[in-house]
């Protein structure tokens, strides 16, 4: 689904001058056209191609990607949040392209969201793409909604995690890809 970059403009302006901004003023005049373009490039995520390789012979062990830098926008107050996710799966006669991991997180997390879906929904995406024999997806984030509003805890961190198959059947599986996101 392709932005209406018009209609973020106008909507922009109109919460600037809400606010009691000049849009017209120097440093505000280009934000509406920012913000669209930004929202453009997020939704730019969304498709992409998912390499997949068959031809992986008899692999099956873990296949982790730890330390995913991601940014999203809390769907109730549209303030950032931001932090690490980790993603894990363990093949069955398919693997895909590393960058795919983070490209999987990003197309998820741009856009206004829960971290609890957003969790979910690469887990679910790997699942659908591979047929894994399991996925693990643990996000730890801080929420600009909680740090500088509300009850204004700048410290405190959201965690979430979603596991399916062998992490969530297998307790020596699940440990194994605990111990190594949280290794050095």
């Amino acid at each position: 689904m392709s932005i209406d970059k018009e209609k973020i403009e106008k909507a922009i302006r109109l919460f600037l001058e809400g606010i009691g901004e000049d849009p017209d003023r120097e440093g505000l005049i280009e934000t509406p056209k920012r913000i669209a373009k930004l929202w453009e490039e997020f939704k730019s995520y969304e498709n992409f191609n998912m390499t997949v390789f068959e031809d992986v012979g008899d692999y099956d062990e873990m296949v982790v990607v730890k330390d995913i830098q991601f940014y999203s926008l809390c769907e109730h107050h549209l303030l950032p949040f931001f932090g690490k996710a980790h993603v894990a799966y363990i093949p069955d006669k398919k693997v895909c392209g590393l960058s795919k991991l983070v490209r999987i997180v990003n197309k998820f997390a741009y856009r206004p969201q829960v971290q609890e879906r957003l969790t979910a929904e690469i887990a679910e995406e790997l699942e659908k793409q591979l047929n894994p024999k399991g996925v693990a997806v643990v996000m730890k984030a801080e929420h600009l909604c909680m740090s500088m509003r509300g009850v204004k805890n700048p410290t405190s961190y959201t965690v979430t995690s979603k596991l399916t198959g062998a992490f969530k059947e297998n307790e020596k599986t699940r440990n194994e890809f605990l111990n190594l996101i949280n290794s050095k």
